[in-house]
This record gives C-alpha cells, sequence and structure tokens, in this order.
C-alpha cells in the first residue's frame, strides 16, 4: 500500500486539516501519515485561537515517518509560520519528496492560518519544490498578485503561479458563472468540469480534500490529469454527501464527506441482496401469483441518497407467472426505470423509504389492503400534466395530498401503497412502499394470502 504524508494543521471541528486529509487516504486506498504543524481551536463560527508546533517538532516527526515507515507522496496544508515553512521545505526536499501544495491562508469559517510574513517564504522555498499546488481563486488571487474576477485574469493568475517554478497549478473552488469548474495549467489549460452541488450553507474541508484526494491518487501511478480528474470527482461527492448528511454547528456548515463514496457502494451491494432475498420470498410462496399483474411485477430498492435508477437495484425482464410458477430474472442496479422513478419520488418525503413494488389492483385487493389496516393514497391518471412522466408526478401528487391530510404532523408517514385505476392500454396498478425490499414483499404476501384465504370461503 503506498504510504501519503499529510503535513497540516489539527481542526479541532474535524472537518478540515489532518482529519480531512486521513479520511481521504483511507476512503482512497493509501496509507495515511500525519504531521501536524498547529494546534487550532475552531468550529462553525471561526477559529478561535491556534498554538503551532516548534520547527524542530514538525522536523521530527517527518523524519520519524520517512526513515521508518517511508513516503510516496506528502501533501502540505496549513503550515502557520516562516519558520515552519523553511522547516517543511528543508525536509521534503533533502528526502527528495514528491508533494502537492496546498497553499492555506484562511479557515473557511474564518480566522488566518499562515501568517503574513510567511507568504513570501511559502512562494519562494516551498512553492517550487511542488508537483502541483492547489490555491482556491482567494489564494490565487494573493500568491499571483492579481485580482482575480473573471475568466481571464483566472487563466493570467494560474500563468503567473506556474512562472514562480511549480510544476502545475489547479485553481479550485468554482469560478464566476461557470460553477463546479476548476482550471488545471501544467503548460497547457484543462477545465476539470462536474456537476454543481447545490448547497446554502459554508462547505468546509472540500479544498482540503481535493489537495489530498489528488496526493493520493498521483502515489498510485496516475498521471497528474488522470490524478486531477479522479480528486475533481472524489471531492464533489464528498460536498454532495455532506450536503445531505452532515450539517455541522450553529451556523449549520457543510463539511466534506469523505466516506460518502464508500457508504454509498456498500449500500448498492446491501440493495442488490436485499432485493435478491425478496424475489425468494415472492418465489416460495405460490399465493403471489394472484398479485402479478399482466406486464409483470417488479421489486427494486435504492442505495441511500439515490440520485438516479443506477443507484436502485431491480429485477430485470420483472417477475411474472408462467403457469403454476414464478419466475424472475436477474437483480442488478439500473434494471428498471420504471420502479426506480416510483421509489427517487418517495425518497423526496421520506429518506427511509427506499423499496417499491407494482402488483395488480382490483377492488378486491383494495378491499384486502383496507382489512389489512394497510394506508392508501391514490392519484388518477386523468389529472395527470403534460408533459411529465406518470410515476414522478403521480407519486408526488398522491403523497403530498396523503400526508397533507394527516391530522398529526408528528406522526406522518409515507402511505403502504399508491394505486391508479389505470387508463386506456394502462393496467390499474397498486405500488407498494417500504424500507427495503424485503419489507415490501412481506406487505405483497400478507395481501395475497389473504386474498386466497377470502377466495376459498
Amino acid at each position: 500500500m503506498k504510504v501519503v504524508m499529510s503535513v497540516a494543521g489539527s481542526d479541532s471541528s474535524g472537518g478540515a486539516g489532518v482529519q480531512a486529509d486521513l479520511r481521504t487516504f483511507a476512503a482512497l486506498g493509501v496509507y495515511g501519515a500525519a504531521v501536524v504543524t498547529s494546534v487550532t481551536a475552531q468550529n462553525s463560527e471561526g477559529v478561535r485561537c491556534r498554538r503551532d508546533m516548534s520547527p524542530e517538532l514538525v522536523r521530527a516527526q517527518i523524519e520519524a515517518v520517512v526513515e521508518d515507515i517511508g513516503v510516496d507522496f506528502a501533501k502540505t496544508g496549513m503550515l502557520a509560520s516562516s519558520t515552519i515553512v523553511e522547516c517543511v521545505a528543508e525536509v521534503l526536499h533533502r528526502y527528495d519528496i514528491p508533494f502537492v501544495l496546498d497553499p492555506v491562508l484562511e479557515a473557511g469559517a474564518g480566522g488566518k492560518l499562515l501568517d503574513e510574513d510567511a507568504l513570501p517564504t511559502l512562494i519562494e522555498r516551498l512553492l517550487p519544490l511542488a508537483v502541483v499546488t492547489t490555491p482556491n481563486v482567494a489564494e490565487a488571487s494573493i500568491i499571483s498578485g492579481i485580482d482575480v474576477k473573471d475568466e481571464k485574469s483566472l487563466r493570467e493568475a494560474a500563468l503567473r503561479i506556474h512562472e514562480l517554478g511549480v510544476e502545475a497549478v489547479v485553481i479550485t473552488g468554482g469560478h464566476f458563472e461557470r460553477k463546479g469548474i476548476d482550471l488545471l495549467y501544467d503548460g497547457e489549460f484543462l477545465e476539470l468540469q462536474s456537476y454543481v452541488v447545490q448547497t446554502d450553507g459554508q462547505i468546509h474541508g472540500a479544498g482540503c480534500t481535493f489537495s489530498a484526494a489528488l496526493a493520493a491518487e498521483l502515489a498510485k501511478g496516475q498521471s497528474l490529469r488522470e490524478a486531477a480528474v479522479t480528486a475533481k470527482k472524489f471531492v464533489t461527492a464528498a460536498i454532495s454527501g455532506g450536503a445531505r448528511t452532515q450539517r455541522i454547528g450553529k451556523r449549520k456548515m457543510v463539511v466534506a464527506d469523505q466516506l460518502f463514496t464508500l457508504r454509498k457502494a456498500e449500500s448498492k451491494l446491501e440493495a442488490i441482496e436485499n432485493v435478491k432475498a425478496a424475489v425468494r420470498m415472492l418465489q416460495r410462496n405460490k399465493s403471489f401469483i394472484e398479485l402479478i399483474p399482466e406486464v409483470g411485477t417488479n421489486v427494486g430498492m435504492a442505495a441511500v441518497h439515490a440520485e438516479n435508477s443506477a443507484d436502485v437495484a431491480a429485477v430485470c425482464g420483472r417477475i411474472r407467472k408462467c403457469g403454476d410458477e414464478i419466475k424472475a430474472g436477474c437483480v442488478e442496479l439500473g434494471a428498471s426505470e420504471h420502479i426506480a422513478r416510483a421509489i427517487l419520488a418517495a425518497m423526496e418525503f421520506d429518506a427511509e423509504v427506499r423499496a417499491a413494488m407494482n402488483v395488480r389492483l382490483s377492488q378486491e385487493i383494495l378491499g384486502v389492503c383496507q382489512q389489512l389496516h394497510l394506508d392508501l393514497a391514490s392519484f388518477s391518471r386523468a389529472e395527470e400534466p403534460a408533459g411529465v412522466k406518470t410515476l414522478d408526478w403521480g407519486v408526488r401528487d398522491a403523497a403530498r395530498r396523503w400526508l397533507a391530510s394527516q391530522p398529526e404532523p408528528r406522526t406522518r408517514k409515507f402511505p403502504d401503497a399508491i394505486y391508479d385505476w389505470g387508463a386506456e392500454g394502462k393496467e390499474p396498478m397498486l405500488r407498494l412502499f417500504g424500507r427495503n425490499a424485503v419489507e415490501v414483499a412481506r406487505k405483497a404476501l400478507m395481501i395475497s394470502e389473504k386474498l386466497v384465504q377470502l377466495e376459498s370461503m
């Protein structure tokens, strides 16, 4: 396993600095070592105070790691003082360690992290040794001496920083009207693009995460451009995850979630296995044949924070009746756009409702659902607006009206099922919802077993 060393400050809020770097290294499969340059007392409101390490202690930390464990790549973050910058430059040069320079000048929430007299030292001593530097727009303006205010001045700043001796420059943070785009210059320009994550709070730890990811990918042997593209995708996912799951402090600061991608991948596997278990349950119980519609049944389950059908596991080719047998295809991610739309619409109301199944609808089946005290909502295709997808609109419309009709906000929950009576060429359909596919399958079997029982009386 490659070893990547972070030389940076400690963030007591846990969102940036060595804490963010180590999480990033772990997520990307490299071993992380940490050299602490300064200890900060900070939270969502800013930096309250800091205590810098002595240059001797910083040097001793680096030497201890290099001389025993070895270092394939490094990244520098908060370096605090001119003497620490001098020390880090000397040791990294002596051991010939390639590194990413993240020129941390201020905390995102406010507070100086680099002494003013240290900036010339950083530019003259450390910058020319770096493989790549990753300033944000504000940092690029200060280092280059160019007021970056548009695309033209942005490129001028990148050229100026490159002329200071660093091999490559990536100016991060999204720029002007073209949000979500970072700019790389290594002799030629390259725009690093991604989707834009909409947040209503200050983002904390994104710069640290990007530079740490860049160092990790370079350590693993990627070219600079390949590593930059990978790091861009990684930090975008981390910001997206943080916007959903990690808001801290009084200012509700969005903290980059470096483990979001791993948790989502694990959740996708969980969804696949859960759908397989649900299918086995349905195939073992012959009563379920009573609920399979002419178009077939599908059951699906979404990963946590699913964004599209690729995050939803379902049955390829659906579940169908073949004589007195129940046949089902394999379970894969992205197997059903149809059932995925129903689940994704439900998750907008309750993120825990991650599974759904479509089954046959009749007055008898509806009556059984009522006897079982299932919460039922419905929509009418006759009211469907032009230009919408039926399930996108129908599930939202039914859920919205159902939730609004509930007297106690504290006890409101997503309905167990949403149905519609179809239209010309469209079967009536009941759609069951639940937290996972097995739960939905149990609801379906309760209905089918009760239906068979009533029919035999």
